[in-house]
């Protein structure tokens, strides 16, 4: 496993549909090793901290392995690296194999999985078009976001190492089938007892199952 790529972004001005959107979904490399901090990456910064950003999306991570399938979808489309607003590109994580919970060293940083991407209009935005959303969403490749357990230095070919494994054993992977109403009760009762899953989806996710009381 493997740090291929780091993205960083500063909030901009750009014109979506006649109006004026902040965003930091545009982001570049990085040269040299850049300190990860506990609510991003030097250089980066997210622009409504009400949906993006906060410490359990410090960072958010996509898988090389992706841009094929994106490559095959969108032929038109210029995809380097970070082309989906993402700060680390990485190799050899699979959203099927890593669990909510799960800690990965990353230079000399360590960082813990917290939730799926679910993106919102600003990654319409970014492609120029109205469907990228629903795209997303609808290829289950979602991405990880990383809450910062132990900040410090990460760069490009830094090896991701296993620090330890989640034994509540629920994935990103499932995280997203619960999202989109695809899953059964008991793997819903199980996602909320996982004390790393983001607050946010834990709430939403007991609203699935509440009726049943």
């Amino acid at each position: 496993m493997k740090l291929i790529s780091v993205c960083v972004g500063l909030p901009r001005e750009v014109s979506w549909k006649r109006k004026s959107v902040t965003t930091s979904i545009f982001k570049q490399p990085v040269n040299g090793r850049v300190m990860l901090r506990s609510l991003n990456l030097d250089g980066d910064r997210q622009a409504d901290l009400t949906v993006h950003g906060g410490a359990e999306k410090a960072v958010y991570a996509y898988p090389m392995e992706h841009y094929t399938y994106w490559r095959q979808e969108l032929p038109d489309e210029d995809l380097p690296w970070g082309a989906f607003g993402e700060n680390l590109t990485i190799e050899g994580l699979s959203e099927t194999e890593v669990n909510i919970g799960d800690r990965f060293s990353i230079g000399t940083a360590v960082v813990m999985v917290t939730q799926p991407r679910f993106p919102c209009f600003k990654l319409n935005l970014k492609f120029g078009r109205d469907d990228m959303v629903k795209r997303f969403l609808n290829s289950r490749l979602s991405g990880i976001y990383f809450s910062v357990v132990l900040e410090g230095e990460i760069g490009v070919g830094d090896e991701i190492k296993l620090v330890s494994r989640d034994e509540n054993n629920v994935t990103v992977a499932d995280i997203v089938q619960i999202y989109v109403r695809e899953a059964d009760d008991n793997l819903v009762r199980r996602a909320v007892q996982v004390p790393a899953l983001a607050d946010g989806l834990r709430t939403y996710f007991q609203q699935q199952i509440e009726p049943e009381h």
